[in-house]
């Protein structure tokens, strides 16, 4: 499989582990992100990852998928930040948290910002 590609098996799907994710993980604001990270040491190395844009700031649903997607994107092609070296299991979620839809440009930027970030403080 190509290492830009974003397979189910990395996307965070388990309902306990998103639920251990916002109760003990940390988290941060990137305009125009708010994201919770949990590092968990000592197990499989992978990183889990969840999109999300709240119906409260985009009611229409075309917004909210067309922001998915370009969050998606622009983690898609810069994942290997977070996965080099990575020592630990790793699960990230990421918040759109503007009423303003940004261009797939600024949202690149930010989501590099965010995984810099969390790669520093692993």
């Amino acid at each position: 499989m190509s290492s830009h590609s974003l397979p189910r098996n990395e996307r965070l799907r388990s309902l306990g582990a998103v639920r251990r994710l916002f109760e003990a993980g940390e988290s941060g604001f990137t305009f125009p992100f708010r994201y919770v990270w949990f590092a968990e040491p000592d197990t499989e190395r992978s990183v889990e990852v969840l999109f999300s844009v709240p119906k409260k700031f985009h009611k229409r649903a075309n917004k909210r998928n067309l922001l998915r997607r370009r969050t998606k994107e622009a983690y898609r092609l810069q994942k290997q930040i977070l996965t080099e070296g990575l020592p630990q299991n790793l699960d990230l979620a990421l918040i759109y948290s503007s009423k303003e839809i940004l261009s797939a440009k600024s949202i690149a930027h930010a989501v590099h910002r965010i995984l810099e970030s969390v790669a520093e403080r692993l």
